[in-house]
């Protein structure tokens, strides 16, 4: 989603003051920039399989390859020249596919991808409302909540969440929770050409770690949670929460509101360097928490959650959202607050949502219920966490009168020191657990399976376990042995159209598997 008009921009203005110096391989004399004065630039790429005519392409050191291993790809797709490291350099020489002009950069390119890229999209200046999420959940419903409500007030909107990039109504499935730095920008520029009054996006500790977000400052950023994630990518949970607190910065952030329903969240609150105002959620936040705002959960339906959000200066709103949980109300109080914080009037906020009757929200892949109105219930949702099963079970226990079954795997190439614990969640939470596939990706699934069986059997027998490695065949079985009275709870995939089994993305929807269960068994016309 990049912006329809574009300015060029000479590449000698583009890296001014970037180029490694005779040391590192580069050239920063007169030979270099007089090269760089006769090349005109359009866009920016770090992908070779994405570039655009007229691109400058970035060849990063990534995860698995180097960049610049694609700087061939890019030159076939238009691109007029290369930016990369001295690795870089070396690894285009070898190839020797690569006509394009290739400069070396200090450090790596990676770093000032989004300087590069807010010079290109003219995103160095943003007059639209920008927003900011980052947290392990809540992350995407706190998005979208805050989405809802701008238009609820008749605002126009972009979003760039986990589960799409949206501008008005055109919209695309995400594959990151915040794509990186080129894109990011290109994204932001698309919006301001499309007139938006507000920007939304998510903001992942990756996202921070490598530098996708550079270039961008949030009028308000939102702290939501902090649970255990990504220690294949962090050394620790420290480490890890040191990379979210990155987000309450001035270089990055004006302001920020800080959940303390987790511990995490006082850590926040104190090392932020911009001015923060904090929530809490009644009856969840640690003992003796006193925060600015308030929210109270008042009553929890199959359809709908109920709350209040109250703070002594601005004063009260009761509204509900239409989906279970008190940590979705949690979520909605946040989106709220940041609001208010952005100089939005609560008194207003509450006469949108009064006329309205609640916040208007639609959470792709978060408990969303596929089920009709007779026989199970029957939610998707995209959790993979242990805390995103407990909170997420604890709403579907609160409103389910008989048993809750829990469908459930986990993805492979993803912190594989989470599985016991999600295992235990899962078998603490419900009264029956199948556990299926998912993303294997490469690993085994066999093995993913039984790291999550040894930890539900910390919890419960064998008997209240299943294992059913076709995930098709697994919300068949929970459907077939479920109740009228009982909830169906499938964690995992919700959002997306595929598994990647092997490294190959086959097709595969939850919602179509879960609505053909109910359908066979006749719970669904």
């Amino acid at each position: 989603m990049r912006p329809l008009q574009r300015t060029a921009t000479t590449l000698a203005d583009l890296i001014d003051g970037i180029l490694a110096d005779p040391a590192a391989g580069g050239d920063t004399g007169p030979s270099d920039l007089a090269r760089a004065r006769t090349i005109t630039v359009t866009g920016v790429s770090m992908a070779g399989n994405e570039v655009e005519s007229g691109d400058l392409f970035l060849g990063v050191p990534g995860a698995r390859f180097h960049g610049a291993k694609f700087a061939a790809q890019a030159q076939e797709r238009g691109a007029v020249a290369v930016l990369t490291d001295a690795e870089g350099a070396r690894l285009i020489a070898e190839a020797g596919d690569c006509r394009l002009p290739v400069f070396i950069g200090r450090d790596n390119p990676r770093e000032y991808a989004g300087t590069l890229a807010s010079r290109v999209y003219g995103t160095d200046i943003i007059h639209a409302l920008t927003l900011g999420i980052t947290g392990t959940n809540g992350k995407t419903s706190t998005a979208h909540f805050l989405d809802a409500l701008l238009r609820q007030l008749g605002l126009i909107t972009g979003l760039s969440s986990t589960a799409e990039r949206r501008i008005g109504t055109e919209a695309v499935i995400s594959h990151l929770t915040t794509p990186e730095a080129p894109e990011v920008h290109a994204l932001l520029a698309r919006m301001i050409e499309a007139g938006v009054d507000a920007a939304v996006i998510e903001v992942s500790a990756h996202a921070l770690t490598r530098h996708r977000i550079n270039g961008v400052k949030f009028d308000v950023v939102g702290f939501t949670n902090l649970s255990h994630d990504h220690l294949d990518d962090y050394d620790s949970m420290d480490d890890y929460l040191d990379a979210k607190i990155e987000l309450f910065e001035p270089r990055y952030a004006r302001r920020a509101v800080v959940c303390l329903d987790t511990p995490a969240g006082l850590t926040v609150r104190d090392r932020a360097q911009i001015p923060v105002t904090t929530i809490s959620t009644a009856g969840v936040a640690p003992a003796g928490t006193v925060t600015d705002w308030v929210v109270t959960v008042e009553q929890e339906h199959p359809t709908h959650t109920t709350f209040l959000l109250d703070n002594p200066t601005h004063g009260s709103v009761r509204t509900r959202i239409p989906m279970i949980g008190a940590h979705m109300a949690s979520n909605a109080g946040l989106a709220i607050a940041m609001l208010v914080e952005a100089g939005l009037k609560l008194t207003t906020i509450a006469q949108v949502l009064a006329a309205d009757g609640e916040i208007s929200a639609e959470l792709p892949g978060r408990l969303v219920r596929v089920s009709g109105d007779s026989g199970p219930t029957l939610y998707v949702d995209s959790g993979h966490t242990p805390d995103a099963f407990a909170k997420t079970l604890q709403a579907v226990r609160a409103v389910t009168p008989g048993r809750v079954i829990m469908v459930t795997g986990a993805d492979g190439g993803r912190d594989s020191s989470k599985r016991p614990e999600m295992g235990a969640e899962a078998a603490r939470g419900s009264d029956l657990l199948i556990i299926t596939d998912h993303h294997s990706r490469t690993e085994n699934p066999g093995e993913i399976r039984a790291a999550l069986v040894a930890g539900a059997r910390t919890q419960v027998t064998a008997d209240h376990i299943l294992e059913v490695p076709d995930p098709a065949r697994a919300i068949r079985t929970a459907v077939e042995r479920a109740g009228a009275n009982d909830t169906i709870l499938w964690c995992g995939l919700a959002s997306q159209d595929y598994r990647d089994v092997g490294g190959v993305e086959r097709p595969f929807s939850v919602v179509d598997a879960s609505r053909a269960a109910l359908r066979e068994f006749g719970w669904l016309d």
